[in-house]
């Protein structure tokens, strides 16, 4: 029975001390990517989590949590919107690239270089492939 409530109480402090590594991390990480704070004042931030850790994360927590989660979210919104665009260039682009492959056709065409089967063979390549 008694190895069994050392085992919670290990578990307890294992959980405690990942959680509160965590959070440094994460105050840590924040700290380097806020653009509003200068060298000084990130310098400032690690040197007090370096020698009161737990009384600077909790006053970085405190005092500057809200911006943390705005940056956050702008963080995310960013990458969302470029990896939206980023779909949107490779596959769903189909029209325009369909638009620029008859266009290409068409000076072709005008220019002689190829006959006008071959800029409607061209052309309903193009309609399909969209």
């Amino acid at each position: 029975m008694n190895s069994f409530w050392d085992f919670l109480v290990w578990l307890f402090w294992f959980y405690v001390i990942i959680s509160c590594i965590w959070i440094f991390i994460t105050v840590i990480i924040d700290i380097f990517r806020d653009s509003t704070l200068n060298g000084w004042a990130k310098a400032l931030w690690v040197l007090f989590l370096v020698f009161l850790p737990f009384l600077a994360a909790f006053i970085y927590l405190i005092a500057r949590g809200r911006s943390m989660s705005e940056r956050n979210a702008a963080r995310v919104a960013d990458s969302q919107a470029a990896s939206a665009e980023y779909i949107r260039s490779v596959a769903g682009g189909s029209a325009s690239s369909a638009a620029a492959e008859i266009e290409k056709g068409k000076q072709l065409l005008d220019s002689g270089a190829i006959t006008q089967a071959e800029y409607d063979a061209l052309k309903n390549k193009a309609l399909q492939a969209a």
